[in-house]
């Protein structure tokens, strides 16, 4: 018990230097800041939820300390309790229905990955909230502090070629903002997910097998979750805008199980490491390739494309 208090303490501490380093205004304290979530996770899923669960409320007091009590609740609701959330899933297992006695079925690594998107959209609308509780008074606080952080109104910008649009453009970035903002957290937290599990798998603590990847699915019931998303992103109002962030976060994750069904479909190919290299290449520079993916991701979903896939070419070579 007193090594979990030890451990969660650390890397409470360790996690509120990476999030306050965001302070210090350097290009790489914003990376720092997005691995903010990573010692919780790593406490998770390399001790126990226990000890995560001590990391976050560490790390919510000792930012709470320095920057102000507000910030206790607003860092522990945002991403103390969902970074310990997503450990918490991780070790959930129970017995295997279909195998041994001794054997343990673990939490899927889909339902992982879709959970790390809910969990990803609850935090950006609640950070709505704190904005404005309906539409108008949301859209002109975002908005305002837009305006402070590109400094539009009384600068050089304004006298730029074009910078007479720039209410225009304010209004496309404060539609756009709340789902990037979920897209960009869904993928923070995908990738702090699986760098704390590689972490504890190479450090020998990692009590469950690494996933096959290619093979992770979602629940069952996570089409329905999305298609409700879609259906009230075209509500008006606040809900609209709620459920257009977590629309956002379910495709995301989509995308996600799209590399999934790819890595699956090129197994045995010989261009797999060129088609596999290109894809993630023009994924990370351009990232527009990503709604391909995300179609991908949904059409496995309806038609089972690597079971249908599978079938067609028999079981595959080793090592592949």
């Amino acid at each position: 018990m007193v090594q979990l208090f030890l451990i969660g303490i650390s890397a409470g501490a360790a996690t509120a230097l990476l999030f306050a380093s965001v302070a210090s205004g350097s290009p790489l304290s914003v990376l720092l800041f997005y691995l903010a979530p990573l010692p919780i996770l790593i406490a998770a899923i390399g001790w126990s939820h226990w000890a995560a669960l001590i990391a976050a409320v560490v790390a919510s007091a000792g930012l709470a300390i320095v920057f102000g009590p507000l910030l206790f609740l607003a860092f522990l609701l945002g991403v103390g309790l969902p970074a310990w959330c997503l450990g918490y899933l991780v070790l959930l297992a129970r017995p295997a229905a279909t195998a041994g006695p001794d054997a343990i079925e673990w939490y899927p690594v889909g339902h992982l990955v879709f959970w790390a998107a809910v969990l990803s959209a609850l935090v950006v609308i609640a950070a709505m909230l704190n904005l404005g509780t309906d539409e108008e008074s949301f859209r002109a606080s975002l908005r305002s502090g837009l305006e402070r952080v590109l400094r539009f109104r009384g600068s050089a910008v304004e006298q730029l070629p074009g910078a007479q649009n720039h209410n225009r453009l304010l209004d496309i970035l404060v539609r756009a903002l709340p789902m990037a903002a979920a897209v960009l957290t869904t993928i923070t937290n995908v990738i702090n997910l699986g760098i704390a599990a590689r972490v504890a798998m190479v450090s020998g603590r990692l009590r469950r097998p690494w996933p096959e990847l290619a093979a992770m699915r979602f629940p069952s019931y996570a089409p329905v979750v999305t298609g409700v998303a879609v259906a009230g992103f075209l509500l008006p109002g606040l809900v609209g805008i709620a459920s257009g962030v977590l629309m956002a976060s379910l495709l995301m994750a989509y995308a996600i199980l799209g590399f999934a069904v790819l890595h699956a479909i090129t197994r045995g190919a010989a261009t797999r490491p060129f088609l596999l290299g290109g894809v993630y290449a023009a994924v990370i520079v351009f990232f527009w390739p990503a709604l391909a993916l995300t179609l991908l991701g949904l059409a496995d979903t309806a038609f089972d494309i690597r079971g249908r896939v599978a079938g067609r070419r028999g079981p595959p070579h080793p090592g592949t």
